[in-house]
């Protein structure tokens, strides 16, 4: 399975981004989708998680109500829409497969990931 993240880029605090992320080869068994952000010197964190189906949702509580995960299995793209943005989500963000059915947050749950596209968002 190969992910290819697309999306990213310099923002203003209070604005948005959005991110996507594009699947290809054997996706049938990948179920759970996520986004990561690693920021430097930190450790990489789970920001937001979706189900094969999408009916179960994470999002990190420093997140909640600024981000919306979502994806279209059909085309197996997830998106991470990305409001209210601060300075503090600056980092890299990593889209990621999990083989698992039910939502898992740790990073070694993750067998697939994407290369990584950089938000930058400036005060």
């Amino acid at each position: 399975v190969q992910l290819q993240a697309f999306g990213g880029g310099l923002v203003r605090a209070g604005g948005s981004l959005s991110l996507s992320c594009a699947a290809s080869g054997r996706t049938s068994n990948t179920y759970v989708m996520a986004w990561f952000r690693q920021a430097p010197g930190k450790k990489r964190e789970l920001v937001s998680a979706i189900s094969w189906r999408g009916s179960s949702t994470y999002y990190a509580d420093s997140v909640k109500g600024r981000f919306t995960i979502a994806r279209d299995s059909a085309k197996n793209t997830v998106y991470l829409q990305m409001n209210s943005l601060r300075p503090e989500d600056t980092a890299v963000y990593y889209c990621a497969a999990s083989l698992y059915r039910s939502i898992v947050t740790r990073t070694v749950d993750y067998a697939y990931w994407g290369q990584g596209t950089l938000v930058t968002v400036s005060a």
